[in-house]
C-alpha cells in the first residue's frame, strides 16, 4: 500500500532501522497500513480523544491512529530500537505524538492524557491480558479510559466475549462483560504479520460501561469466580467450599445448583453470590 503520509512503507523502516521483532518482547509487527487505518477506525472517532498505544513497535497503527484524527497518542515503547523510527512519525505529525521508552506494566499514564481517552494497540503476546486485567480493575470506576481496541491471540479474544457454556468462558469473560461491553471485531491471519505468529490473532472493542453491570464487591467477586473456575470441572459445592460450611445454602439462596459448574454459570448469578458474603 501506498505511504498514508509520506513517510516510508513499514516494511522500508524495518530494513531502515533493522527492526528484527524479538519473541522475547513478545513482538509481532502488523505491517499492512490498510489493516492499521482498519484497527484505528474501529475504535471510533479519535479526533476528539488522547489515544494510549502500547507496543507500537515500528508505528504502523500510531500511523493509521494519526491518519484517522486521533487528537494526540501517547506511544508507550519498551524496545529503544524502535524510538528512531518513532521519532520520525513524530516529526510528520508536529505536536500530536509523543513516546515515551518505558516498560507500560510499571508506567503511570495518567499525567500524560488528557481526557476523554481511548486505548488502542497491538499488545505484545506476553502481556497483553495482564495489562487488559489491570485496565479493567482498578480501584474506582469508571477508569481513566473511555474504550479499549486491543489485538490478541484469538484465543484470547473468544475468552474475553465467551458466554455460559462455551468452552473458553471463564474469568476473563466474567471480569471483562462485568464492566465492559466487549466485541470482537476483526480477525487477523498469521501472514498479516512480520514475523508470522502460529496463532490468528483478533481485535477486541471494550466499551466501558458507567458502572458495573451487576452490583458486586470487585474483590470479592474476584475471589469467588477465581475459586471455582481453578477448579471448573468440579461441582460448586466442591470447589467452594472454603468460603464456608454454608455453602450450598447460599448456592441455593440465589438460584443456584449446588451441582452446578462453574462454565454454567452467569455473570448475574455469580455477582448474586458474590453479595452474599458482603
Amino acid at each position: 500500500m501506498p505511504a498514508i503520509d509520506g513517510l516510508p512503507t513499514l516494511a522500508q523502516v524495518i530494513r531502515t532501522h533493522d527492526l528484527v521483532a524479538k519473541k522475547q518482547l513478545g513482538q509481532n509487527f502488523l505491517l499492512d497500513l490498510n489493516l492499521t487505518a482498519k484497527i484505528a477506525r474501529s475504535a471510533g472517532d479519535l479526533t476528539q480523544c488522547d489515544v494510549l498505544e502500547v507496543g507500537p513497535g515500528p508505528g504502523g497503527l500510531t500511523r493509521g491512529l494519526l491518519a484517522e484524527g486521533a487528537r494526540r497518542v501517547l506511544a508507550v515503547e519498551k524496545d529503544g530500537r524502535c524510538l528512531p523510527a518513532l521519532a520520525e512519525i513524530a516529526a510528520a505529525y508536529p505536536g500530536r505524538l509523543e513516546v515515551v521508552n518505558a516498560d507500560a506494566l510499571s508506567l503511570d499514564v495518567s499525567a500524560h492524557l488528557t481526557a476523554p481517552v481511548r486505548v488502542v494497540a497491538n499488545l505484545p503476546y506476553n502481556i497483553g491480558t495482564e495489562l487488559l486485567v489491570r485496565w479493567l480493575s482498578p480501584d474506582t470506576w469508571p477508569p481513566f479510559w473511555q474504550s479499549l481496541t486491543l489485538m490478541f491471540q484469538k484465543e484470547v479474544a473468544q475468552r474475553i466475549v465467551a458466554k455460559p457454556g462455551d468452552k473458553a468462558y471463564g474469568r476473563l469473560a466474567l471480569l471483562a462483560q462485568w464492566r465492559t461491553d466487549p466485541r470482537i471485531v476483526l480477525t487477523l491471519p498469521p501472514e498479516a504479520f512480520s514475523p508470522a505468529p502460529k496463532v490468528h490473532s483478533a481485535v477486541v472493542h471494550l466499551a466501558r460501561l458507567e458502572a458495573p453491570r451487576f452490583a458486586a464487591d470487585g474483590a470479592m467477586l474476584s475471589r469467588i469466580t477465581a475459586m471455582a473456575f481453578n477448579q471448573r470441572r468440579k461441582m460448586l459445592r466442591s470447589s467452594l467450599k472454603g468460603m464456608g460450611p454454608d455453602i450450598e445454602t447460599r448456592l441455593l439462596a440465589v438460584g443456584i445448583a449446588p451441582t452446578a459448574r462453574a462454565e454454567e454459570i452467569s455473570l448475574e448469578s455469580f455477582c448474586a453470590l458474590s453479595r452474599q458474603f458482603t
